[in-house]
């Protein structure tokens, strides 16, 4: 291990280097504080390396995104979500009585006690679907007791019911906005299927499953499953070191991620989509007014915190945005002002020089909207998506041995001792 010299105060202290499998380097400071009085100061933590993970890897300068190695682009291609939810969590591909256990229990926990189903008439239906889901997945806790255990069985119990039951409060929150009766899950059904039947199934018919948008949230739900130490992730990290119960846990992920800067974006973009077609579509208008740096606009669903090259996930679904457009015959406006802004974007100087290439919130809203999705339910949908990102990397956490409570520090900048 080759080590890093840091000279503080004519003082040298060597700092081991740790490299990734990717060759990705960091030094490592856990002696900083401990042995100068020191600490370092990274705002937003852009520059931080907070734990080792072996589940996703990004290059965002070459635009890469694995998953347990795994390019996300072959990912896309014909594989099932709770496959994909099973690698990042259990770190394999293949086919084992382990995986199908892994289904099988996602299907036997599909149904939420019916108690639970009372707490959704608390809520009015101006309530976002967001609130309903980070609470709960709260009470989630309250029915299964055994949430606080970390052995690993209970777990892998848990992990389990969370993905099960998650869709299914996600569609009774849907189906609550909208007046309907809420619908069992159905065993027979896969997970996206069941997923849809729990949605947009008449109660008095059976599902008729649509393979189109059977495939396209399929690829949806793969695309946002995880993305590294991201904002929510890193909450989800960050309050399970205190061993918060599971379920509090990832309702404080979900919480991170309704913010705009994060899953609520593609929402943001349908919105600003809709402002432009409001103002006649002269969308090089706002090509302009996002150039201009006396203009508050902002244009969404460009750039990223990360990438600094084309997001490959936008790259597979702004394919899947026309072919379920066409399939569903839709003749959209929102999509042409979309296709318009991204070609001028990526002929303009200002936009190339900065890499604000389209991210994966671009097409996203536009594709949940042609199925028929709410805009409120949008950042729902990445929750359902993200969601084995989140539980892959609190197993990883909560089973690491040298895992520690998360405690940053600050540099105290207010007044000095005083008296009254």
């Amino acid at each position: 291990m080759s080590n890093a010299k840091l000279i503080i105060e004519n003082q040298t202290l060597e700092l081991p280097i740790i490299s990734g499998s990717e060759n990705e380097k960091a030094i490592d400071i856990t002696q900083l504080r401990s042995t100068t009085g020191y600490i370092t100061m990274d705002p937003g933590y852009g520059n931080t390396g907070s734990c080792v993970s072996d589940i996703t890897f990004i290059d965002g300068e070459k635009g890469i995104l694995q998953y347990r190695g795994f390019p996300i682009e072959e990912l896309t291609k014909g594989t099932f979500f709770t496959d994909v939810a099973h690698l990042l969590i259990y770190g394999n591909m293949d086919e084992s009585e382990e995986k199908a256990e892994f289904k099988r229990e996602i299907k036997k926990h599909a149904n939420i006690h019916e108690d639970m189903k009372r707490f959704f008439d608390g809520f009015p239906l101006s309530a976002h679907p967001m609130a309903i889901l980070s609470s709960m997945v709260t009470a989630l806790s309250a029915f299964n007791p055994d949430s606080e255990s970390h052995e690993p069985e209970l777990i892998d119990l848990n992990i389990a019911k969370l993905i099960a039951k998650v869709k299914t409060i996600a569609a009774y929150s849907y189906r609550k906005s909208q007046g309907l009766p809420f619908l069992y899950p159905d065993p027979d059904l896969n997970y996206v299927d069941n997923f849809l039947h729990m949605m947009f199934s008449d109660s008095q018919e059976e599902y008729q499953q649509n393979p189109v948008m059977s495939e396209v949230l399929n690829l949806l739900l793969i695309l946002h499953a995880d993305h590294e130490q991201n904002c929510s992730t890193s909450t989800v990290r960050m309050t399970g070191s205190s061993h918060a119960n599971l379920y509090a846990t990832i309702s404080a992920g979900i919480a991170a991620l309704w913010g705009p800067r994060h899953g609520g974006a593609n929402q943001a973009v349908i919105e600003m989509l809709e402002m432009i077609k409001a103002d006649g579509g002269d969308y090089q208008k706002y090509v302009n007014l996002a150039k201009d740096k006396n203009s508050d606009f902002r244009m969404m669903g460009f750039g990223h915190r990360v990438y600094k090259n084309y997001d490959p996930r936008a790259s597979v679904i702004k394919d899947a945005a026309s072919r379920v457009l066409k399939a569903f015959e839709i003749d959209d406006p929102l999509l042409e002002i979309a296709q318009n802004l991204e070609r001028i974007a990526l002929e303009d100087e200002y936009f190339v020089e900065r890499k604000l290439y389209p991210n994966v919130d671009f097409y996203s809203g536009i594709i949940y909207r042609a199925m028929g999705i709410p805009t409120n339910m949008f950042t729902v949908m990445f929750a359902l998506g993200r969601l084995p990102g989140w539980l892959a990397h609190w197993r990883e956490m909560i089973l690491d041995p040298s895992s520690r409570i998360n405690r940053p520090r600050q540099i105290y900048v207010g007044e000095t001792k005083r008296s009254l």
